[in-house]
């Protein structure tokens, strides 16, 4: 019988990537994590013997705590938070538990260095249309939610990301970027161990979008609109990025959840003739 204090994979699974997913914080220790360094889609990593000082950041949150296996460290974690009033549980059998099941991981040596006041930095070109809106949500959702975006002119990109350490991406001669056919969202979705079902399914609706490639999967006409449309309602590329994330939180639930379902308006009864 699962105990009262800690959360099953399976639940927690269902949360990765979605708007209600708590603040996931991995507490393994350094041996633990140096054996296999790779996190929780969406987790930072804290020490927990220092917990009552970067406790007070999860404010107004839930939190799940994650250590090796869901025992002491995590325990004592998660109820350290909930003393300073936090609802919080530990991972039911913690990391090594996620990893049985078969569910995705990412890779610390993807991630960019935080800058001093908590989350990674990016840089980009300036009106974002698809993949660079696509891929910061990618990020927020299963990379690092508190990660900032800078939408510069595009012969500055370069040179802000070196100044203000930022990680450029979708533009040429660049890490995250296209590759082929792929589009940045797909080369993410590789590089980060995020090859889910979903978001595959996902990836190639962008990519089609994307790359006007249309053919890819019905549903890339309708968010290549959506996504155009947006880039009209929003002279502020953040204002655009706060509003694509609800539309990529969408597509994203659709690729997961209901793909199988149909919405079969009733056929109108044929008129009767005198």
């Amino acid at each position: 019988m699962p105990s009262p204090t800690t959360i099953s994979i399976d639940k927690l699974s269902r949360l990765v990537g979605t708007p209600n997913c708590p603040a996931l914080i991995d507490v393994r220790n350094d041996e633990d994590f140096s054996a296999d360094p790779r996190l929780i889609p969406g987790s930072v990593r804290r020490p927990h013997e220092e917990v009552r000082d970067w406790g007070p950041a999860v404010e107004g949150r839930s939190a799940v705590v994650i250590c090796q296996s869901g025992k002491k460290l995590s325990e004592g974690a998660a109820a350290w938070l909930r003393h300073q009033g936090i609802a919080a549980e530990s991972l039911e059998g913690g990391f090594e538990a996620w990893l049985d099941a078969g569910l995705p991981a990412v890779p610390a040596e993807r991630l960019p260095g935080a800058f001093a006041g908590g989350g990674t930095v990016w840089v980009t070109r300036a009106r974002p249309k698809i993949d660079r809106i696509a891929c910061p949500w990618l990020i927020r959702r299963f990379v690092d939610p508190q990660a900032v975006f800078l939408f510069v002119a595009p012969q500055e990109v370069i040179a802000v990301g070196e100044r203000f350490n930022a990680v450029p991406f979708d533009i040429e001669d660049v890490f995250w970027s296209h590759r082929g056919e792929l589009c940045t969202f797909d080369v993410m979705v590789e590089e980060f161990g995020l090859t889910t079902e979903p978001l595959l399914r996902l990836a190639a609706i962008i990519r089609g979008a994307d790359t006007a490639r249309l053919d890819l999967a019905p549903e890339a006409p309708g968010l290549l609109a959506a996504s155009l449309g947006l880039s009209r309602m929003f002279a502020d590329d953040l204002q655009q990025l706060e509003a694509g994330m609800v539309l990529y939180d969408a597509f994203y639930r659709w690729c997961r959840d209901a793909t199988d379902e149909t919405h079969n308006w009733p056929s109108a009864k044929p008129r009767q003739t005198r």
